[in-house]
């Protein structure tokens, strides 16, 4: 141990207090012992402090600081030095604010496009997920602020998270849902991670010794701290066996005691408990270095404008409508005066100064007609908003549109119910474009749409959740300052019932199954020959870039790969190279392709560059589930050179001679050829080695695990939940998404965690009086629990 000598002079007493949260923001101080306090502050793409009332969700206000692109954006710029130079802004302003530990990269997996925080996320695909978010960190730390990486594990949707059981076999586990957690760990080393609320087969992540103790500790020997998600915790002394070692935030309920007693009746050994402190003092005594400093906000907030400018991605462009040519301008819709610039939850950011598309255009000497078009929420104006808008965009040469995703369509805690862009944003393109041919629509979005008028419009770019300066830098590529290089980092289907967890998703109120396992976005698109909207990789240019000279070379474990790019358009500009990697005549499951490298260049027209680049042949391994390791099969390899996953324009096989054997045990043949939608209970519990637990809730079996929502078909149940629900959709009416996502968390949070929550009104009496009810479907006359709750 690090700090042994101090740990010996510690009573029991003080080594568990270290273990919970002092408040909401802090771990403890112990001042004798000059062990100082841990702050934390939430991310991941700007610094929510806040001195004065907390919460989990950004309805309190917090300090001023830089918005910067969602995770969701940056991903799509497919630059790993700007996600270094984002992390070391942020580590600026937490110095400034004296925090030590933000609590990001969010770096969960898109299953779903569903998922209502996917905004936060970076990417179906697990190795760009782990390159972009290890230089995240590294950018972070290199100002001696520590990074807590979240959430672990398989957090892949807000629908029920706080209980949820994710049921996944462990090669998807490893190869997708745990490998970008890997790669950061073993490249980053970050000083923390945050445990996830879900379930994953069966324990909680918070106390899962598979996840925690097996992998994360013994497996990739990480030696920072874990601190739960905001009352994720649920069982105090499981979580420390499992070495969890921080709770937060305080006051769940008596999680010091339970250590003490815990330890004195021989539960867990006092050893293990020093162990988990001596992790704590470590993080914490970094804290020494940390001096207050000053920053300038202008120059942090040209810095989010240059990192957004990479997060555009041109998604078409016919006739070379883009850049604008000098045209007669209508700008049409709300978010082009007043933008959408982030997502709602805990990420929720008070920015220090906004940038809209509107007041860009005229700063750059252009003058444009502009009408709002739809209210963020239908209401029976926006009839007179679209016929205002036709008239508008019937005089003008070009029609500009800015449209997407609401507020009220993606946040923390909820998630989507389709892939649909609010009713009147439709109509109001299909209307503009019955009478003007030359429309270009600007989407903002934090995850894939629908575009039923994609066909009808002659561009279309998306900016995702730009941050602060979105607006400015989205104009910046409208009119042709900057040249769009920001590619998708994930696939737009053409319908929900594509999606490969279409049938699984978003499971039952107990379980959600993974029955596709390792088919994951273009792993399932490409393996079935489905046709998508626009493919994983996929981003236009105003310029043309073209590939040749594809050359590879082994050299021990690696494999040395160049080609050459050249700009043979007429504008300077940005390509990204991906690298795919296929087996052939492979005697396991496997996808198509998979990335496996990627590269971002810069060339001037008529410009070629060499690219030299490698991949570690140990990256081309899969998870054996019957040997549980990492086996590289034997046989032949083919390299890709792509600019998107369905675009390969260079490859050339490679054959590795590798002595270790592939398990013999097939699963279903349905598994092979990417039939995953219609794998059967029988067949995934093949391919997980066990029976499937119960879907349904059993009523003699309710306990304070337990949620509101759970009890819904329950005649008290009923009535709280039915309250609850038109108090939400009143919420959303008012445009109030953090209060109204509250409201549904509150609905799907363990039963227990009402009367754990400090200073609560709500007893534990209260809540074994309403399971008793539920219990035996009685009618609830007065009782205490719905009256204190209805409040």
């Amino acid at each position: 141990m690090r700090h042994k000598k101090v740990i010996d002079k510690m009573t029991l007493e003080e080594k568990a207090s270290l273990c919970v949260g002092f408040d909401y923001w802090h771990s403890r101080e112990i001042e004798k012992y000059n062990i100082p306090q841990i702050t934390m502050s939430d991310g991941p793409h700007g610094l929510r402090v806040q001195k004065n009332k907390s919460d989990n969700l950004g309805i309190n206000e917090s300090e001023i600081s830089t918005c910067f692109p969602a995770a969701s954006a940056l991903s799509n710029s497919w630059n790993s030095k700007l996600l270094y130079l984002l992390g070391q802004t942020l580590g600026e302003e937490a110095r400034k604010e004296n925090v030590n530990i933000v609590l990001g990269p969010a770096i969960n997996i898109k299953r779903s496009p569903l998922c209502g925080r996917n905004f936060e996320y970076f990417s179906e695909d697990p190795y760009l997920t782990g390159i972009l978010g290890s230089e995240y960190v590294k950018g972070l730390q290199s100002k001696n602020v520590g990074a807590c990486v979240k959430h672990f594990a398989v957090n892949n949707q807000e629908n029920r998270r706080r209980t949820i059981d994710v049921i996944i076999d462990e090669r998807a586990l490893r190869e997708i849902y745990l490998k970008a957690f890997e790669m950061i760990i073993k490249d980053a080393k970050p000083w923390s991670i945050m445990s996830a609320y879900n379930k994953v087969n069966g324990e909680y992540c918070s106390e899962n010794q598979h996840l925690l103790n097996d992998i994360l500790r013994k497996e990739w020997k990480y030696e920072g701290i874990v601190i739960s998600d905001w009352g994720a915790e649920n069982n105090r002394v499981k979580g420390l066996k499992a070495t969890h070692e921080l709770e937060m935030p305080g006051g769940r309920g008596d999680g010091v005691n339970e250590i003490i007693t815990a330890v004195k009746n021989n539960k867990i050994p006092e050893k293990q408990l020093d162990e988990a402190v001596d992790r704590i003092i470590d993080i914490a005594t970094r804290k020494k270095e940390i001096k207050e400093e000053k920053y300038d906000f202008q120059s942090h907030h040209e810095i989010a404008e240059k990192i957004a400018e990479e997060t555009i991605v041109l998604l078409k462009n016919n006739e070379n409508i883009l850049p604008l040519k000098n045209k007669k301008i209508a700008l049409i819709g709300d978010m082009a005066k007043t933008p959408r610039y982030q997502g709602a939850g805990s990420s929720t950011i008070n920015p220090y100064k906004i940038e809209n598309a509107y007041d860009n255009f005229i700063k750059n000497g252009i003058a444009v007609e502009y009408a709002k078009g739809y209210e963020r929420i239908e209401t029976e104006r926006d009839e007179d908003l679209r016929k205002e808008a036709v008239n508008i965009a019937s005089r003008n040469d070009v029609v500009i549109i800015f449209a997407g995703l609401t507020e009220n369509y993606e946040s923390e805690g909820v998630d989507r119910k389709n892939l649909n862009i609010p009713k009147n944003q439709n109509i109001l393109i299909d209307e503009i474009c019955n009478i003007n041919k030359n429309v270009i629509v600007v989407l903002s979005n934090g995850s894939p749409v629908l575009m039923p008028w994609k066909d009808k419009v002659k561009a279309i770019i998306t900016g995702y959740i730009g941050g602060e300066g979105g607006g400015k830098a989205i104009v910046n590529c409208l009119i042709g300052k900057v040249n769009p290089s920001g590619k998708l980092a994930e696939t737009y289907p053409t319908k929900l019932e594509d999606t490969p967890c279409f049938k699984n998703y978003p499971g039952s109120e107990l379980t959600v199954e993974y029955k596709e396992s390792i088919y994951v976005g273009y792993r399932y698109y490409d393996k079935k020959g489905c046709e998508v909207l626009f493919p994983f990789g996929f981003g236009l240019s105003y310029t043309e870039f073209q590939y040749s000279d594809l050359n590879i070379i082994f050299e021990k474990e690696k494999i040395n790969i160049s080609f050459k790019i050249k700009n043979i358009g007429k504008y300077k500009g940005k390509e990204i190279a991906q690298i795919y990697v296929s087996k052939e005549n492979s005697g396991v499951f496997r996808p198509l392709k998979e990335l496996k490298g990627f590269e971002k260049v810069e060339l001037n027209p008529e410009e070629e560059k060499t690219i030299n680049t490698s991949i570690n042949q140990n990256s081309l391994k899969y998870f054996d589930i019957q040997k549980n390791k990492w086996i590289l099969e034997n046989g032949t390899y083919n390299i890709l050179i792509g600019k998107s996953s369905t675009d390969i324009i260079l490859s050339e096989k490679v054959y590795i001679n590798s002595k270790e054997e592939i398990s013999k045990n097939k699963f279903a043949d349905k598994y092979y050829i990417g039939d995953i939608q219609n794998i059967s209970d029988e067949e995934f519990e093949q391919l997980i080695g066990k029976k499937l637990p119960n879907r349904k809730l059993i009523l003699e079996q309710i306990n304070e695990e337990n949620t509101l929502e759970q009890l819904k078909d329950t005649k008290i149940g009923k009535i709280i939940y039915d309250n609850q629900m038109s108090k939400m959709k009143k919420l959303l009416k008012e445009q109030n998404v953090n209060k109204a996502t509250k409201v549904m968390m509150d609905l799907q949070k363990p039963l227990k965690k009402f009367y754990e929550k400090k200073n609560s009104k709500i007893t534990k009496k209260m809540v074994d009086e309403l399971i008793e009810i539920a219990k035996n479907n009685k009618e609830p006359l007065e009782n205490e629990f719905v009256k204190e709750y209805l409040k």
